[in-house]
């Protein structure tokens, strides 16, 4: 089976495949642009693995709704950063954990713009509905 883009999920990061149903949930055109106005910033995330590495992606929901390694497109910073464990991530992705008590119990560690990470929710509502079908 061919897959008609590429897959930005290394196998270190296993949960890090939500950043690919993300993108697709924003490929889209009226999704990305309903997206991009309500999210209105650079999201980071910064996650880090079993072995202790870490690893990490991004999305543009400030100018292009795009999905990428790095912590922000080239020449643009991220308004926020959220950084977890790989492990967090997934059920986060999932709906396992909430990111509220994540960041609470200090799973979850935000720099940046908090007030703008909660903004994130409805972009990982849809991966969400993505990982189910």
């Amino acid at each position: 089976m061919l897959r008609w883009f590429m897959s930005i999920a290394p196998d270190a990061w296993p949960s890090s495949a939500a950043f690919d149903l993300i993108s697709s949930a924003l490929s889209d055109e009226t999704e990305r642009k309903d997206a991009v106005k309500k999210g209105g910033s650079i999201f980071a995330f910064t996650l880090k693995n079993d072995n202790g590495d870490t690893e990490s992606w991004y999305i543009d929901l400030k100018e292009t709704g795009t999905v990428g390694k790095g912590t922000a497109p080239q020449g643009k910073k991220a308004g926020v950063t959220l950084k977890l464990s790989d492990v967090d991530f997934a059920k986060l992705i999932s709906g396992k954990a909430n990111a509220q008590k994540l960041f609470m119990s200090g799973k979850l560690k935000i720099t940046g713009n908090v007030m703008n990470a909660t903004k994130m929710e409805p972009i990982l509502k849809k991966a969400q509905t993505k990982a189910k079908l």
